[in-house]
């Protein structure tokens, strides 16, 4: 039995990835998350753009060292897709088929939230759209 309770006090290192889809835009994005300790929250996160005309493209995210992995999901006026942490941000142009790190103070400020990605009540990762959930401000630690 204790054994039983050990294992599920652990995290898996098998990769847990989450999705959304943008039909219209032919765009999907998935944050993949694979926990780096069995026992602490830290994660390493890996972003994926498959877009249109056959574009693929991944990116690394600043890992989770600590109940950091929610990543909320903006567009922009543009069309551009923010993806903003509590410490990084990734500007997304399908069109041009990149994903590129910003300055927070670069971004946009007039965005429409789409979203996050982040655990849900059973510690899994998921999406949530934001018809699901509303929009989570970042803690300042």
């Amino acid at each position: 039995m204790s054994l039983l309770l050990f294992l599920a006090a652990c995290n898996s290192d098998v990769p847990a990835p989450a999705a959304v889809e943008f039909p219209a835009d032919q765009v999907r994005l998935t944050i993949t998350r694979v926990a780096t300790n069995p026992f602490l929250s830290r994660h390493d996160l890996r972003l994926t753009l498959v877009g249109p005309g056959g574009c693929s493209i991944e990116d690394d995210l600043f890992p989770n060292t600590g109940y950091a992995s929610r990543r909320n999901l903006y567009r922009t006026r543009t069309g551009l897709l923010y993806v903003v942490g509590q410490f990084d941000a990734r500007v997304i142009d399908s069109l041009h088929c990149t994903i590129t790190l910003a300055e927070f103070r670069t971004l946009d400020r007039y965005v429409t939230f789409l979203g996050s990605f982040d655990e849900n009540e059973q510690k899994q990762w998921a999406y949530f759209s934001s018809s699901q959930r509303s929009e989570l401000p970042f803690e300042k630690r």
